[in-house]
């Protein structure tokens, strides 16, 4: 973080004004990519070329191909093990190259999820509530050079916003347009969360 970054954060705190800046620098990671080629690697590569003071860790890339609630139910089960901060990366997408939207849902507990709005988000708003919703602006929020580039949005437009957010080069302001406090869920059965935990 540059040293003007740091002043203006700084001056903000002294006038009480708030910013959401995730300042930990810890970008952890969620798929269903395995790790047999270089998809983790190359959303890896892109948040280092952010800033290579980030910290960046793996929830799991083993989660069942395009298995959402998969995905929903281990953000859910790890989130609060994590300080306040830091940003997740969940690329588990059916539908990708659809109209379904890239957001950043920001948590009551202050944690950040950067994903495709299709259901992963399901326990982490029901649970850690949902303090904002983003939609990611790709005009301004996409790996440059990657406009061709359709159908990899995990490296193109989650990674790299994801270590923009975490090393504090954009706020959370910054990711785009604020959306309704509500995200797209899947149906599930509670008994089943109460008896896993």
């Amino acid at each position: 973080m540059n040293n003007n970054l740091k002043t203006l954060i700084f001056t903000l705190a002294l006038l009480g004004i708030g910013t959401s800046f995730a300042q930990n620098n810890i970008v952890v990671y969620q798929s269903d990519f395995g790790l047999k080629d270089g998809a983790v690697s190359e959303m890896k590569g892109v948040a280092i070329g952010v800033s290579p003071d980030l910290k960046l860790y793996d929830l799991t890339h083993e989660i069942p191909n395009y298995n959402i609630w998969e995905a929903s139910y281990r953000l859910f089960q790890t989130i609060s093990y994590w300080p306040k901060g830091t940003v997740f990366v969940s690329v588990v997408d059916p539908g990708v190259g659809t109209s379904r939207k890239s957001v950043v849902l920001k948590t009551n507990t202050g944690h950040f999820i950067v994903t495709p709005d299709n259901g992963t988000l399901t326990l982490v708003a029901e649970t850690y509530g949902i303090a904002a919703v983003r939609e990611i602006d790709e005009t301004k929020n996409r790996r440059p050079a990657s406009g061709n580039s359709f159908t990899f949005h995990g490296r193109d437009v989650y990674s790299y916003t994801a270590a923009r957010l975490a090393a504090g080069v954009i706020t959370f302001e910054q990711v785009g347009p604020e959306l309704p406090k509500q995200v797209v869920t899947i149906p599930y059965q509670n008994r089943f969360l109460r008896t896993a935990c």
